[in-house]
């Protein structure tokens, strides 16, 4: 007789008590999932992580007293936990920040109580799939300041194309930040992630590479030194336009279903494969599913190079290990050797 699986244990963390109140309805009922405990700032919620040990803690951080930033310091150092950032959509840019203090996802909070009702399904597919990860210290935060060169007019030599979903933004940040900033290389970056978040990604992204990073545009110009990273909610491609020139275009919003990955790794892999085929070097990171499959096998069957991160590293070995099991895969690598082997790569060797 196999014993029952024990319920995923909770701590929620929002100084606001209707929120509070809100967050634990929509999580009340939801099989395996189980609230026990809840406060209203950081100091509260410290005491309770390490008296509770809870599997999941579900942080607000912005609150009175110790603000959720410290408390994910504290908490890392003290008593390595799985955290789930509920952020406010006009404070996107903490999420990049708690990220890389060792949070391993966010959902975006809407506005008022009776809000909450409507990200309840995706609150709690969250909370069980964060459960079942491994949870570390957080690396040290890359190297910040470096000044991004100017943009080339001519095409580049070659193409970098990077997809990741969950645990991705501080796994991108290091590993685009620890690409030396004279190679002859553009960077499209397809992160699944909401819309309106992706803005300040690219401008995180832009103070910690040595390449200028921005949310990519309809026909923004590919050029070695640019990094274009794909809007929330809309695939990011490649075209030719008339003249010749490599530029980026953008899929339409669209509604899709509920597990469907956007933006598409897939597309912006098989776009670039069809135009520049060898040229491309394709890199998937952590994530959840198999976003980037289809677009690695296209990569390879044009002759480019295809890159994968290693489940030593990965918060989520999914999107790797489905583009490994395809035999898209042309090595491997924990995510600090991925920098040295696109540098290399890039420099034709």
């Amino acid at each position: 007789m196999t014993s029952p699986v024990r319920a995923l244990r909770l701590l929620v963390v929002d100084d606001c008590d209707a929120s509070r109140a809100a967050i634990e309805d929509a999580l009340r009922g939801a099989p395996g999932l189980e609230v026990v405990g809840a406060a209203r700032d950081g100091e509260e919620a410290l005491r309770l992580a390490l008296q509770v040990a809870p599997d999941l803690v579900l942080l607000d951080l912005q609150m009175p007293r110790m603000d959720g930033f410290t408390l994910l310091r504290l908490l890392m150092a003290q008593r390595p936990t799985r955290v789930l950032v509920l952020s406010a959509m006009g404070r996107r840019s903490d999420v990049f920040k708690a990220l890389e203090l060792g949070a391993l996802d966010f959902v975006a909070k809407p506005e008022g109580s009776d809000a909450l009702r409507g990200i309840r399904d995706e609150l709690v597919e969250k909370c069980r799939t964060l459960g079942a990860l491994q949870v570390s210290r957080p690396a040290p935060a890359p190297r910040r300041g470096v000044a991004a060169r100017g943009l080339a007019a001519a095409e580049p030599e070659k193409l970098l194309v990077v997809a990741a979903s969950t645990g991705g933004p501080p796994a991108v940040l290091r590993f685009l930040a620890d690409l030396p900033g004279d190679l002859p290389l553009a960077v499209l970056v397809a992160q699944h992630m909401p819309e309106r978040f992706t803005a300040d990604f690219a401008e995180r992204l832009s103070g910690a590479c040595p390449f200028a990073a921005q949310e990519a545009a309809e026909g923004d110009l590919v050029a070695a030194g640019r990094i274009l990273v794909a809007p929330g909610g809309r695939d990011l491609e490649l075209r030719r336009d008339h003249s010749g020139l490599l530029r980026a275009t953008l899929g339409e919003p669209a509604v899709r279903a509920p597990r469907w990955p956007s933006p598409s790794a897939d597309r912006l892999f098989s776009s670039a494969a069809r135009l520049l085929g060898a040229r491309v070097c394709a890199v998937v990171l952590t994530g959840m599913g198999s976003d980037g499959r289809e677009g690695a096998l296209a990569v390879r069957r044009a002759g480019g190079c295809v890159l994968a991160e290693s489940a030593e590293s990965a918060v989520v070995y999914g999107m790797p290990h489905a583009a490994a099991a395809a035999g898209a895969v042309d090595e491997l690598l924990p995510l600090a050797e991925l920098a040295p082997r696109v540098a290399r790569f890039a420099r034709g060797r």
